[in-house]
């Protein structure tokens, strides 16, 4: 009789350990496929516009706070949630609406917009994304870890399909631009 209490125990322990790696692996998937998905651009971008044979056009451009950028000649152009191409094609229009023939536009990022971290790391805040890199690579950019952090899993936000989704995620998860990660305290 005094061993059913302690079974009962181990197999919740179980339970929970199990459940909360099904969450792990339900949004570590759901933010791996969104890896996939083209880069959109949003508020904090800085980008390189390209007017081939129109030197006073092609510039940089930050993406304001309304996500837009503003150009000469055509002035504001809505960037917010296109693709570079989209955006190519979108000043191209506006551009042959009465000022040239046959404009040639390239976009490219020059700069993303920037990554969040808070909690348990030594310095929370914001940093300019780096490609390529991991929560563990944001957490190395913030000083490293507090004595107390979960060294194990994070919590990250970001925006997928124009809705902000939060999950639990490893540390070996790829980051993007615009994405706000939480270290938590661990309680053991």
């Amino acid at each position: 009789m005094k061993r059913i209490p302690l079974i009962l125990c181990i197999l919740a322990a179980f339970a929970l350990g199990s459940c909360a790696q099904q969450r792990i692996g339900a949004y570590s998937e759901l933010f791996a496929s969104s890896l996939h998905e083209p880069y959109t651009l949003a508020s904090g971008d800085r980008l390189r516009v390209l007017v081939f044979g129109q030197d006073s056009l092609s510039n940089s451009y930050a993406v304001d706070s309304a996500g837009q950028i503003s150009m000469p000649l055509i002035g504001p152009v809505s960037a917010l949630g296109q693709t570079t191409r989209s955006l190519e094609n979108r000043i191209a229009a506006k551009l042959r609406n009465g000022y040239l023939r046959e404009p040639k536009v390239s976009v490219e990022v020059e700069q993303y917009r920037p990554f969040f971290i808070l909690g348990e790391v030594s310095t929370s805040g914001q940093y300019p994304f780096v490609n390529g890199m991991t929560i563990q690579t944001a957490v190395a950019i913030a000083g490293g870890f507090q004595p107390r952090a979960d060294r194990y899993v994070a919590e990250i936000t970001r925006i997928i399909s124009g809705e902000p989704v939060t999950g639990k995620v490893a540390l070996d998860t790829p980051v993007r631009p615009g994405d706000t990660i939480l270290i938590r305290e661990r309680y053991f």
